[in-house]
């Protein structure tokens, strides 16, 4: 039995030699691979008599091979084991087995016990060589099982050359290495060869980039990245990537580099652009012969370089020829008219090779001597005096009788690069006589309701003597087509235009006239009629009448006067005591007929017009609606909305502007309220002060149209961007609101809700004062607020004295003033914040003042309490506020000098206080509405509320919290915990400033003896800062 089994494994052994094939895998790293193996010494067999090893011959190479080989039919329950070397992974974390092998048919071997045509196939990891005669066990549970391989073809006795090949991959394999093992259960088959690899992605080179060999990833659907790294003279443009899939090929190319200026490509990699070639920027494009008139001497060149006498203009591309200046103007001819001269010329021979040629021309005035100076500005160019690209021009406003002396010079992109200046064709000629140059200086001096009385200063160069002025004028409403026309005496300088239409505006020219001829119509100007009748001052050539008018004209307002008085003073007296709570102002002006309005403006109040449509027509323009369009609607209000819109100012010029609109249905006096505003806001003229452009009243709906500030209500602006301006921008911002109140203040204007609402800011942060059109009204009710149409406005803006007495001055606006600065310094925070009025009345009585804001410049908290002074003479003029604030914008160093802080104390009757509100760190956060921060202070260990009184800014930024607006929302509230903590502190109101000087400070009660109020040591009260929750 022996001796048959030893002589079918001898043959089967000598058929192997001829069916041997041997191949070679790209992409692949081997581990092991017996047919390179002269021995298999390290393999183990389990039972020693199974598989048998035994040496063939490589037809490939003829060198010796070891295969194993098992035919164990003749005997039953078959379990023949044999287990490779411990093979080492390296960088392989998928494994792939390539099996050779061959399977004799059962049906063909005689006298069978037992006959399979499978076996199976294990391996087993190990992070070292461990394995022995006995472990791991010779058994199915010590291996992991890869697969039970079956032959696809089987060799017989008439079929020899039946060569199998399986590939099985294992992994991912966590450990150093593996063992492989194969079980026999009763086939007769050969091992051919074992080979074991990983695969790799092979260095490959794409788009500029070379990436490196990559092992495949652990799995079969794996994809990994690999970077390339760009070759040499190239640079990144996008990061080059690529993916390598398990089966070793390269997927998915991404991004690649480029190269550098003065290179190009060239295979996989960039070479230098060689003589007479340049390439400018970096790219994959091929370098580029030098262009006309340039040369590249080197290589690598990124510009070639212009020959002598040739340039490239600054914004000439690399690529560009170069170029030379023009030759100068040819045939120059000129033409004299009076005091205008005319050039033409012909193009220069050689443009210098651009299409860029304009022409400069250079006059010069000289004397009988032959000295010439430049021309001056009185001089015009038709159509300029530079950059000519016609070849003529007209030149008008000389001196009559005089020589001059004109070059024209002819200038392309490269004449200031080349510096050449004598490219120009000159000529000299003399003027002869001209007509008068323009009038200038034209005035209104005086006005009545049907004329308008002018005057002007004569022409500077009237070129002979003036014989007469020609004045033309025509409605502005009108246009043109309307135009009348007046002459004047040349001797005179003054004339009135009658029979005009009442409170109509009118466009005015002036030219004068002389032999020669008329001069230029002087600029246009607008002047308005009055609407109640005003006259002109006389001009002195009445002087009788002038004292009889000015007699009667004292006599009446004399009169006027009495009557008012007696009046306003039976009215007073008629009053019930309750309209004593109601505040009524007047300022006391009445415009007579003839009454000469003072050069200083001053404020008339509409509601001393019979008919406050008369007010409107004086100090408002009417509009036409077809110069309106509305755009979109931004808001409403009581009176109805508010639009953005456009206004047409002329041809083709157009302006944003805000409009209010009066909804349909309102009464008279709703009607009559509505343009109260406009008839207010019309007498202002000032840069920090809201622009009225006119009305519409005479259409439906009834519309205001203002100036149209981009940034809305400045309360709302600050708030929006807390944190986000320095300092001088929120003094610039103040500045400017204490401008238009010096001007309103100047007017005799008291605005009396002074606020950050009421003050709108423009697209360049240009503050201006607006709301004039309330009024106001002390009511009798708990939280004494003033109450107006359009709802309540609390009285922490306002006075004490306002509030006490109803005394509205210039100085009750210049406290309001001082809590708007408070508003802008903390970004639109509420003042007093949820106090009740009744709260804040009582404490700012008993002397107390808004503590400085979170980074407030000392200077600035002065001012602010300078303006919170109790006597209201003591406060400053609003031109003092804009002089010092002028001083701390020049010097902007003393506004690095921070305020103190300052506690201020808990309202009185105010029960309610932070630790009341809040329990936990989370609960205050959310109060707060900063939530988002509270596993920031969990995790920091501010875990209670005393704790959190001991933040510092320091350890508040390294927690997390970098929003500045959100910083100084917890620091303020922290200070407020920190008073809490502290209930017998003293109570501390800021210094009040007494002439210039600040006073000492005052513990405790001490305020009587400031304000001359009680002491108010018997309060309970407590320190907290501007941190409450609104």
């Amino acid at each position: 039995m022996a001796a048959g089994r030893t002589a079918q494994t001898s043959a089967f052994a000598l058929w192997t030699i001829f069916v041997w094939i041997f191949t070679v895998e790209a992409a692949e790293e081997v581990l092991l691979d017996t047919r390179t193996m002269s021995t298999l010494a390290g393999w183990t067999v389990n039972p020693t008599n199974s598989w048998i090893e035994v040496s063939n011959l490589s037809p490939d190479s003829g060198h010796p091979v070891r295969t194993y080989q098992v035919c164990q039919v003749q005997r039953e329950d078959q379990n023949n084991w044999l287990r490779t070397e411990w093979i080492p992974k390296k960088e392989g974390q998928r494994i792939y087995v390539e099996i050779r092998f061959s399977i004799r048919e059962c049906r063909d071997i005689p006298n069978v016990v037992s006959c399979k045509e499978t076996f199976d196939f294990y391996f087993y990891e190990s992070d070292e060589d461990d394995a022995t005669d006995e472990y791991p066990a010779w058994n199915e549970s010590a291996y992991t099982k890869v697969d039970r391989i079956a032959a696809d073809g089987r060799f017989s006795n008439v079929n020899v050359q039946e060569i199998n090949k399986e590939i099985r991959n294992i992994g991912p394999i966590t450990k150093n290495g593996f063992y492989l093992a194969f079980q026999d259960s009763g086939a007769c088959m050969s091992l051919l060869s074992v080979r074991v690899y990983y695969k790799v992605c092979p260095t490959v080179s794409h788009s500029l980039a070379t990436f490196n060999k990559t092992v495949t990833g652990p799995e079969v659907t794996s994809l990994v990245q690999a970077a390339g790294s760009c070759a040499p003279n190239a640079e990144v443009e996008s990061q080059p990537t690529v993916q390598c899939t398990s089966d070793g090929k390269w997927t998915l190319f991404a991004g690649g580099c480029r190269c550098l200026p003065g290179h190009e490509p060239e295979s996989d990699g960039c070479t230098a652009c060689h003589d007479g070639t340049f390439k400018p920027d970096a790219g994959n494009d091929a370098c580029l012969s030098c262009p006309a008139r340039s040369r590249a001497s080197y290589a690598a060149a990124t510009i070639c370089t212009c020959q002598n006498g040739f340039y490239r203009a600054e914004d000439d591309q690399p690529s560009a020829p170069c170029t030379a200046p023009p030759s100068k103007p040819r045939n120059m001819v000129s033409t004299v008219n009076k005091t205008t001269v005319d050039l033409s010329w012909e193009a220069p021979l050689d443009d210098g090779g651009r299409d860029d040629l304009v022409y400069k021309v250079v006059c010069q005035q000289c004397s009988e001597s032959g000295v010439c100076t430049q021309c001056d500005d009185s001089v015009q160019y038709n159509p300029s005096k530079y950059d000519i690209r016609a070849s003529w021009v007209k030149i008008q406003g000389l001196m009559a009788h005089t020589r001059y002396k004109f070059e024209v010079h002819a200038e392309n992109g490269v004449s200031s690069v080349s510096r050449v200046t004598d490219r120009f064709e000159s000529i000299t000629l003399k003027t002869n006589v001209a007509a008068p140059s323009q009038v200038e200086g034209v005035t209104q001096i005086g006005s009545t309701e049907m004329s308008l009385s002018i005057s002007w200063s004569p022409p500077r160069k009237p070129n002979g003597v003036i014989l007469e002025y020609r004045v033309q004028y025509f409605p502005l409403r009108d246009g043109p087509t309307q135009t009348k026309f007046a002459k004047v005496d040349g001797q005179v300088t003054q004339a009135t235009m009658e029979h005009l239409d009442m409170g109509e505006e009118y466009v005015l020219q002036i030219q004068a006239r002389t032999i020669a001829g008329y001069g230029q119509l002087s600029q246009p100007v607008t002047m308005r009629t009055d609407a109640n009748g005003s006259q002109a001052p006389m001009t002195g050539d009445q002087p009788v009448m002038i004292a009889a008018i000015a007699a009667a004209g004292i006599f009446v307002l004399l009169v006027f006067v009495l009557v008012v008085i007696f009046v306003l003073y039976r009215r007073r007296n008629r009053k019930p005591p309750s309209d004593m709570d109601k505040l009524e102002y007047s300022n006391g002006e009445v415009r007579l007929p003839g009454f000469v309005a003072p050069r200083v403006k001053t404020y008339i109040d509409p509601h001393t017009y019979e008919d406050p449509q008369h007010a409107v027509l004086e100090f408002a323009k009417e509009l036409e609606p077809s110069c309106l369009t509305i755009e979109q609607v931004i808001g409403g209000g009581e009176f109805g909305d508010v639009c953005k819109g456009r206004l047409k100012m002329g041809k083709g010029q157009y302006m944003d502007v805000a409009i209010k609109t009066l909804k349909a249905g309102s009464n008279d006096k709703m009607k009559g309220d509505f343009l109260t505003e406009a008839s207010i806001m019309g007498q202002f003229t000032d840069p920090n002060v809201i622009k009225l452009q006119g009305v519409i009243t005479k259409s439906r709906p009834v519309m205001i149209v203002t100036e149209y500030m981009e940034n809305g209500s400045l309360d709302t602006f600050l708030r929006k961007h807390d944190g986000r301006f320095q300092v001088p921008q929120l003094v610039g911002m103040i500045r400017g609101v204490a401008s238009g109140m010096r001007y309103l203040a100047e007017m005799n204007y008291v605005h009396r809700d002074l606020a950050a609402r009421n003050v709108l800011v423009n697209s360049s942060l240009v503050c201006k004062v607006s709301d004039f059109g309330l009024s106001r009204v002390l009511e009798d009710d708990p939280d004494a607020a003033y109450t107006t149409r359009g709802g309540k406005i609390p009285v922490r803006w306002t006075a004490p004295e306002a509030i006490a007495y109803r005394k509205f001055t210039s100085a009750s606006d210049v406290w309001s003033y001082g809590v708007l600065v408070w508003e802008v310094m903390s970004y639109g925070e509420r003042p007093y914040w949820n106090w009740s009025n009744q709260d804040v009345i009582k404490s700012v009585e008993a002397g107390y003042r808004l503590p400085p804001p979170m980074d407030c410049p000392k200077a600035i908290y002065q001012l602010m309490s300078e303006c919170w002074q109790k006597e209201r003479n003591a406060r400053p003029k609003f031109t003092a506020i804009v002089a010092s604030l002028d001083k701390l914008i020049r010097n902007p160093m003393v506004l690095k000098v921070l305020a103190q802080p300052r506690y201020l104390p808990e309202p009185m009757h105010h029960h309610s206080t932070s630790s009341d509100l809040y329990s936990s760190v989370p609960e205050w956060l959310d109060g707060l509405s900063l939530g988002r921060y509270t596993e920031n202070f969990l995790k920091a260990g501010f875990t209670n509320l005393d704790c959190v009184a001991k933040i510092t800014l320091r350890e508040l930024q390294s927690i997390g919290v970098t929003m500045i607006g959100h910083q100084k929302k917890i620091m303020n509230s922290v200070q407020m915990l920190r008073a809490q903590a502290s209930p017998n502190t003293n109570l501390r109101a800021p210094s009040p400033i007494a002439n210039g000087q600040p006073l000492p400070h005052l513990h405790g009660g001490g305020m009587s003896s400031l304000h001359g109020t009680p002491n108010m040591h018997h309060h309970n009260t407590r320190h907290i800062t501007h941190a409450l929750p609104v």
